[in-house]
């Protein structure tokens, strides 16, 4: 019985052992596919630790869904942006070093074009905004062609049942979102007005005007502005800057 044992302990040591070299070779590869596959074979042994440690080290730290949702290949395209970012861009190591998103996805702009929306989480907004010129433009690099956007996400509270104690925070509120939403695609450009137009049919469409000032990064973009806006909040909305005085 001892021997069995201890064979058995041996054995545990070893597939432990591979799988640490196996961990160390997908930091250099930056590529969790092969890792996976070792996972599901050897599943008998203590390795989930061992999958943490490789995390740390490849594009996989770059991408916190929610539920540990595996990503899907686009997201991890994302990711390997990130953090092939973090180690060659001497500008933004440090300030990518504690930043990761929450999904991605492509949102279909006219013309054949596509926008790239990136998702943050709410409390890294403020991180992502300091380097959202740099950073958006790097990505836009990468990704030819491809408009992209980062939001941060919130979530929306529903009201609260008539006579309960309960009030809803105001920030949560379906408006209160959408404007916080408008407000972030539109960076690193302020919204300096707003114009409601009616239509004949009953229906509104909202004129947004945008700071003149960042024009240049921003007037290349308005059509993806409008078409990520319609995606998420399924509301019509034009961008502008206001007429300059002569």
């Amino acid at each position: 019985m001892f021997y069995f044992f201890l064979s058995y302990v041996c054995w545990s040591i070893f597939c432990v052992a591979v799988l640490l070299c196996l961990a160390c070779w997908e930091m250099f590869t930056l590529n969790l596919k092969e890792l996976t596959t070792y996972k599901l074979q050897l599943h008998k042994v203590p390795i989930l630790y061992v999958y943490a440690v490789a995390k740390m080290y490849t594009f996989r730290k770059k991408i916190h869904k929610d539920k540990d949702a595996e990503p899907t290949e686009f997201e991890e395209s994302i990711g390997q942006a990130l953090f092939d970012l973090e180690n060659t861009n001497t500008e933004l190591k440090s300030e990518l070093k504690d930043l990761y998103i929450n999904s991605a996805v492509q949102v279909d702009v006219s013309g054949g074009r596509k926008a790239v929306v990136i998702h943050v989480p709410f409390r890294l907004r403020k991180g992502f905004r300091k380097i959202h010129v740099r950073l958006v433009r790097e990505l836009e690099k990468k990704f030819s062609g491809k408009d992209v956007v980062l939001i941060a996400n919130r979530r929306i509270v529903r009201p609260p049942k008539k006579g309960s104690a309960v009030q809803r925070p105001r920030n949560r509120t379906l408006t209160a979102v959408h404007e916080a939403m408008l407000e972030d695609i539109v960076l690193p450009a302020e919204i300096v007005g707003k114009r409601v137009r009616y239509r004949l049919d009953g229906s509104t469409i909202m004129k947004v005007f945008l700071d003149p000032k960042e024009r240049n990064n921003t007037e290349y973009k308005l059509e993806a502005f409008a078409a990520v806006y319609r995606k998420l909040s399924g509301k019509d909305v034009v961008f502008d800057y206001p007429a300059q005085e002569a």
